[in-house]
């Protein structure tokens, strides 16, 4: 049996000098003993998972609502795929698996119910209150306060690694929340990899979830070079009576095309830049957000933009998606509206009476238990409003 000693002995023989250890973490904001068998980042890992917010990931929206369907992807099963590609990448540049996997399953525990299209109708309302709403911070709010777990503090007290990691996580959709105590920690390049592995993994999920839905189809990709050249990789291959065979290698190529161009272009520039430490590389990329260490060929990086436009205009824009996510956010709003209207609807444990709540914390209070709400039960209150003694 290794010990915890013997385990951060191991990672300093075999990760890479910019790696970030175990053993030099920055710690966290309350001191606890250190565990006899597990390193600070797998510890994480094990709070993440044990979470409450974790295990609604399976009941929260991708792009499909969960009714839509068995095989579409949820938050929780995108989460998975986003933790195991961003080990794979991690492996192969020397990285700490170990952080890459607590960050990755975190990174989305802020996400509201219905995807995108929830967070951005709570977004909207909030904004109008003169706060917003954004699923990183409030992912940073879960693990650093509303998760209650433990006697002696609130949230799950993770390290500083991974709360940076968390709230500096950036794709197209994120935007960084800003909290002082960490606006000038520079992320580690496990963190980055979590980054790329988010965007690499839902776009080309997305397009497995599309072509399954048939809102999009191999005819609409087409004009996108990365698609022929995955699609040309099975000529001479016939699929002409097996459709979902095509699908399946056609996005394993997409993967796989796109994984070995990040891992060459990210491992030259890591030659380049020669980091002998994991500060270096915080500091490095505090200072160049613009430059990542972690990232495509320049090549690739239009070819993903190239396919990034097709899905958006093809899937995204389609006519039944359009109509989910106009359906989610009237859900959204209507919940709103109705608990700030009287917020006494709301459970006790949820809203205290025993003082007074000014307007900026109903706000805050009702932004937080709608988006700790799953798809179903978002739906189950929304027809509590209009189907009040209709059994549901």
């Amino acid at each position: 049996m290794r010990t915890r000693e013997e385990i951060e002995k191991f990672e300093g023989v075999v990760l890479a000098s910019y790696a970030m250890l175990s053993k030099d973490s920055a710690g966290r904001e309350y001191q606890e003993p250190a565990s006899n068998n597990r390193t600070c980042y797998q510890r994480d890992r094990d709070r993440v998972v044990h979470s409450e917010a974790f295990r609604k990931l399976e009941y929260k929206t991708q792009v499909f609502v969960i009714f839509e369907g068995d095989y579409y992807r949820t938050r929780l099963t995108h989460t998975i795929e986003v933790a195991q590609i961003a080990r794979t990448i991690g492996r192969n540049l020397g990285l700490n698996e170990d952080l890459i996997e607590a960050i990755a399953l975190a990174h989305d525990l802020g996400h509201s119910p219905f995807g995108h299209a929830g967070e951005s109708a709570l977004d909207d309302i909030m904004t109008e209150a003169g706060l917003g709403f954004d699923h990183n911070f409030r992912s940073f709010e879960i693990v650093s306060r509303l998760e209650k777990r433990y006697p002696q503090f609130d949230g799950l007290n993770l390290t500083e690694e991974v709360l940076v990691g968390i709230l500096k996580h950036e794709t197209g959709y994120d935007h960084q929340g800003v909290v002082s105590k960490y606006r000038d920690k520079g992320p580690t390049l496990e963190a980055k990899v979590v980054d790329i592995a988010d965007a690499l993994a839902y776009l080309s999920h997305d397009i497995d979830d599309g072509l399954t839905s048939g809102c999009l189809r191999p005819d609409d990709m087409r004009v996108c070079a990365l698609w022929q050249e995955a699609s040309s990789r099975l000529s001479g291959q016939s699929f002409a009576e097996n459709k979902e065979m095509f699908k399946y290698q056609a996005v394993r190529f997409l993967i796989d095309m796109q994984i070995r161009d990040l891992l060459e272009a990210s491992q030259s520039r890591l030659l380049k830049l020669d980091f002998k430490s994991s500060k270096e590389v915080k500091d490095y990329n505090l200072k160049h957000i613009n430059e990542p260490v972690i990232s495509f060929s320049d090549g690739m990086k239009k070819e993903r933009d190239n396919l990034q436009k097709c899905v958006e205009e093809k899937f995204y824009r389609h006519y039944r998606i359009v109509s989910m996510t106009e359906q989610a956010q009237r859900v959204i709003r209507t919940l709103f509206s109705t608990y700030l209207k009287n917020p006494m609807q709301l459970p006790y444990e949820i809203y205290p009476r025993n003082r007074k709540i000014d307007k900026k914390e109903q706000h805050e209070i009702i932004c937080n238990y709608i988006a700790a709400m799953t798809d179903r039960m978002a739906l189950n209150e929304y027809r509590k409003i209009f189907e009040p003694y209709q059994k549901i």
